[in-house]
């Protein structure tokens, strides 16, 4: 069955980095579009970023510029790095996977298109 197994999350002070690992099995990872969204106690999730099967990339704007995601599709794990956190980036960060598709839908960021999703991995960002 589809697995996503989310990795790395932790505590760090402001201006730290962290990186997410997602570990993805079940399914042909690399034909799918695969994402990382985060949501904060009381706030809606929203999209991170996402990755297309062919490689394109995608950010929220509010990470644009701090964090990276990247794959390793010979060991189908995505991967975000994230630099000079912030308290805002709080949350808990998941891992989904989606059709081809859903990297190319202008409201990725919804997540709706996302039919898999990890358990999460807690981001605690200090000031």
């Amino acid at each position: 069955q589809v697995q996503l197994v989310e990795s790395g999350g932790g505590s760090v002070q402001a201006g730290g980095s962290l990186r997410l690992s997602c570990a993805a099995s079940g399914f042909p990872y690399s034909s799918y579009c695969m994402g990382w969204f985060r949501q904060a106690p009381g706030k809606e999730r929203e999209g991170v970023a996402i990755i297309s099967s062919s490689g394109g990339k995608a950010y929220a704007d509010s990470v644009k510029g701090r964090f990276t995601i990247s794959e390793d599709n010979a060991k189908n794990t995505l991967y975000l790095q994230m630099n000079s956190l912030k308290p805002e980036d709080t949350a808990m960060y998941y891992c989904a996977a989606g059709a081809w598709s859903a990297c190319y839908s202008g409201s990725w960021v919804l997540g709706s298109s996302f039919g898999y999703w990890g358990q999460g991995t807690q981001v605690t960002v200090s000031s």
